[in-house]
């Protein structure tokens, strides 16, 4: 199924429209419009799906943070006059939707993390690639999953061209240095709303110990972890994670409606 990118302003964004709630979806540092698609697919006729492409690549260089890309989540919501979300991140979307939730708690009708940044992540070790190692970056991205394949070429030569831009590689690094600066161990427990965190089991980028601890310290949190997982379950097992989703929103709107 093919969305079309919407232009407002400084705003790119996908959105299926409909009378459901709104499910807010962030996509990590290498993050694609494709690394969603089968939660787009599956809720479309569910719930109004929603997907910001973050500016990671155009802001200011100044704002080239987990804070200005928090603060243009909220100018989004804002702009598209929404009341509440529902808000799911990947990796690096995941930390950015804590913060704004933790930003505001008005807004939220609950959150989806999963493989998220915020407490301990490990992306691509101590140093950045040379640029030009083909090999290494697919290497890197195939160990995102449990099973490599489903790092596609498409998915390779979109990370390949990020670290071999310049000005792209520059702000990865900015924004994964500040996202580590950011650590929320210490704030988790101001969020109230129910959170669901779905990770993989064999995730070797916040492994599975970080899912126990944001569990630990998210109040109305529960875990479930997919056996044969990496880093993006909503990749490698849309099916499962679709499911879980779908159970979990289904009892948030019940609550909300007892």
């Amino acid at each position: 199924m093919e969305f079309e990118i919407k232009e407002e302003g400084r705003f790119k964004y996908i959105e299926t429209g409909g009378e459901g709630e709104n499910l807010l979806l962030l996509h990590g540092l290498f993050g694609a419009l494709s690394n969603f698609e089968g939660i787009i697919n599956h809720f479309a006729g569910k719930c109004n799906v929603v997907v910001p492409i973050l500016p990671i690549f155009e802001l200011p260089i100044r704002k080239v943070s987990v804070t200005g890309l928090v603060d243009y989540v909220g100018d989004f919501v804002v702009h598209k006059g929404y009341d509440k979300v529902h808000v799911l991140g990947n990796s690096l979307g995941g930390h950015i939707s804590l913060l704004f939730a933790l930003a505001n708690p008005d807004r939220i009708s609950s959150i989806i993390l999963t493989g998220s940044s915020g407490l301990f992540e490990s992306a691509m070790g101590t140093s950045f690639p040379k640029r030009g190692d083909y090999d290494f970056i697919k290497t890197k991205t195939e160990s995102t999953f449990y099973r490599p394949e489903v790092a596609t070429k498409e998915l390779v030569d979109e990370v390949f061209d990020i670290v071999n831009d310049r000005n792209k590689a520059i702000r990865v690094i900015a924004t994964a240095k500040s996202a580590v600066r950011h650590n929320l161990g210490d704030k988790l427990h101001q969020i109230k709303v129910p959170t669901l965190l779905v990770w993989g089991r064999e995730d070797q980028i916040t492994p599975a110990f970080v899912g126990e601890k944001f569990n630990e310290l998210i109040e109305n949190s529960r875990l479930i972890f997919i056996e044969e997982c990496g880093h993006a379950p909503m990749m490698e097992h849309p099916k499962s994670f679709n499911q879980h989703l779908e159970n979990f929103l289904e009892e948030v709107s019940e609550r909300e409606m007892n």
